[in-house]
């Protein structure tokens, strides 16, 4: 008789600990899709933050005397900044560094301009 009382005791016992394990499941299962929706956020803030930086960039190489922005491209990812495309002159591409590197948020500054003359 005792030994059917003990086999009832730890078959209650399994089954609450199952149950308990199944809720625990459950709750973590609701915290994945909120943990999701979190970092797309967070990539679209970064997406943001990395076309604001590029305009800023941009708009600072158009103010800058003595650069054509025409035919130069700006990528900007966290702060480091490619410039691409071609100039007319060597200056040039002193000059777009330097303004790039001038504007705040910028951390490095990658430089793939390349000269081309104007007519070639």
């Amino acid at each position: 008789m005792k030994a059917s009382t003990a086999m009832k005791m730890v078959g209650g016992a399994l089954i609450v600990l199952a149950s308990l394990n199944a809720s625990a499941q459950s709750s973590d299962a609701a915290a994945a899709p909120a943990a999701a929706a979190s970092s797309a956020a967070t990539g679209k803030q970064a997406k943001a933050a990395n076309r604001a930086l590029g305009r800023k960039v941009r708009s600072a190489l158009a103010k800058t005397k003595g650069v054509s922005v025409a035919n130069i491209s700006v990528r900007a990812r966290g702060g480091a900044v490619t410039l691409a495309g071609t100039v007319p002159d060597q200056s040039q591409i002193d000059l777009a560094t330097q303004a790039a590197q001038g504007v705040a948020g910028v951390t490095s500054v990658k430089n793939a301009l390349t000269v081309r003359p104007v007519g070639q």
